[in-house]
Parts: C-alpha cells; structure tokens; sequence
C-alpha cells in the first residue's frame, strides 16, 4: 500500500466518523421521542405523528408539543375542508346545510385555536397554550351537539373518525405540555 493510497483510506475513514456522529445524537433524541410518547395516552399515535416528522429528531420537548399541535391543524383544517366540500354537494335540505356550515366553522375554530397554541408555546406560555389545545379538542363537541337541534338529522359516520382523532391529537398535545 502507498503512502497516497493510506492517506486516501485515512481520510475516507476520517469522513465516515464524522458522518457517523450524527446518527449517534439521532438515538438519543429517538429515547425523547418514546420517551414522551410513553406519557401520553395515544403512544402509538403520538410515536407514529413524531417519526413522520423530519424535524422530530433535532426537536426538544417544545419542538414536539408544536410538532403534534401542527398534525392537529392538518386535521382540524382537513375536516373544515371536508365538511365544505359536503355543504356545496347537499340538496335542498336547508337544516342540513346549515348543521354542515356550522360544523365547518367549529373546526376552522379549532384550526385558530391550536395556532394561537403555537404561539403560546413559542412564548412559553405555557397555561395558555394548554387552554387553547382544550378549546380545539372541544370544537367537534358543539358540532355533534348542532346535529342535536335539528329533529331527524342523524350525526354522520364519517365525522365520528374525524371527531375520534382530532380529540386524540390533542390530548396528546396536552400530555407533553404537562412535561413542559
């Protein structure tokens, strides 16, 4: 073996420690991430939202909390958009349109809510940002409770998953801002 060929092989291994390095601190911010989850009560869902996430790895307790508020909005926003797209495909039945309008409007609340909670959390206001994520978790309620004023309207199947996980989320979120 030459001197350049040993110096070449010298330096290659001298770049992959360097590469290597990071996968280390990976690990450890991967344990924050079980480790988090494991004080919820969603873990699976809180496990599955945070390695989705690219940024999850690099993330403090903070960075995460904000990583779930954000897989609430895309929810919460998802079923707004949803619930609009059904009030334009409704035919004439006005009280139908109406619970359906009015369901949008809770969820785009619920959508306000967890972005003021981003906030708060970047404040570290940290009360806050709890009463807002409890608001948004609350939002799906009083659209269930609108099916109740209108005699005959039954509360759709396909909203009681989106109710489910949206509630889900946020009582995720809410257990890693008790760690906070």
């Amino acid at each position: 073996m030459t001197t350049s060929s040993f110096l070449l092989l010298f330096l290659l291994a001298t770049a992959l420690l360097q590469f290597y390095q990071p996968i280390v601190l990976a690990k450890g911010d991967t344990d924050l991430i079980q480790k988090t989850c494991k004080s919820t009560k969603y873990y699976d869902l809180c496990l599955s939202s945070l390695k989705y996430d690219p940024t999850s790895p690099k993330a403090d307790t903070k960075g995460l909390a904000t990583i779930m508020v954000g897989v609430g909005i895309a929810n919460a926003t998802a079923t707004a958009s949803y619930l609009s797209s059904q009030v334009l495909s409704i035919g004439t039945d006005t009280s139908m349109r109406k619970v359906m309008k009015e369901c949008a409007d809770k969820y785009s609340y619920a959508v306000n809510a967890l972005q003021s909670s981003i906030q708060d959390l970047n404040s570290e206001t940290y009360d806050y940002a709890y009463m807002h994520v409890m608001a948004a978790a609350d939002y799906p309620n009083a659209c269930h409770n609108g099916f109740k004023r209108y005699a005959g309207l039954a509360y759709p199947p396909e909203l009681v998953g989106r109710k489910d996980g949206l509630k889900h989320i946020c009582d995720v979120v809410l257990s890693i801002i008790n760690l906070l």
